[in-house]
């Protein structure tokens, strides 16, 4: 199964949390996960907030990154490219939902996965609305 996955359902592989075991389940039985281009600074930015509040210390932080590398390594990074542009201006104009939102959505899209995978409830019914087939988590 073709999955694809916004920042906050990626950030459940890292951080544990409600729906951790649900991803980690649904990502080691795919076939082929999609990520839009920015969910890498998005997790980083996770990650580090984590590191700020003492959630993390230094070799939790990098043992976190050198994972989250890892796994995009082997994922499909969909790049903004004219297509995945195009529909996010298309979901923003349907949909509340931010530009960042728009862009996991866009790009889930353009990658036509048999799942998309978010933690976001106004962004998962935004993306059913373009057509996706959505898992809550």
């Amino acid at each position: 199964m073709r999955i694809a996955m916004d920042s906050s359902a990626l950030a459940k592989r890292y951080v544990l949390e409600p729906g951790t075991d649900r991803v980690i389940s649904i990502c080691k039985d795919a076939s082929e996960i999609g990520l839009c281009v920015i969910a890498a600074p998005e997790l980083v930015s996770v990650f580090s907030r984590l590191r700020r509040e003492g959630r993390l210390n230094a070799n939790q932080y990098m043992a976190l990154k050198k994972n989250l590398s890892d796994d995009l390594a082997q994922a499909t990074i969909i790049d903004l490219t004219p297509p995945v542009i195009e529909k996010a201006v298309i979901c923003l104009e349907k949909c509340p939902v931010r530009t960042l939102d728009a862009l996991h959505i866009a790009s889930a899209v353009v990658f036509y996965p048999d799942l998309f995978l978010t933690a976001d409830h106004r962004q998962g019914e935004a993306a059913q609305r373009l057509g996706l087939v959505v898992e809550r988590v």
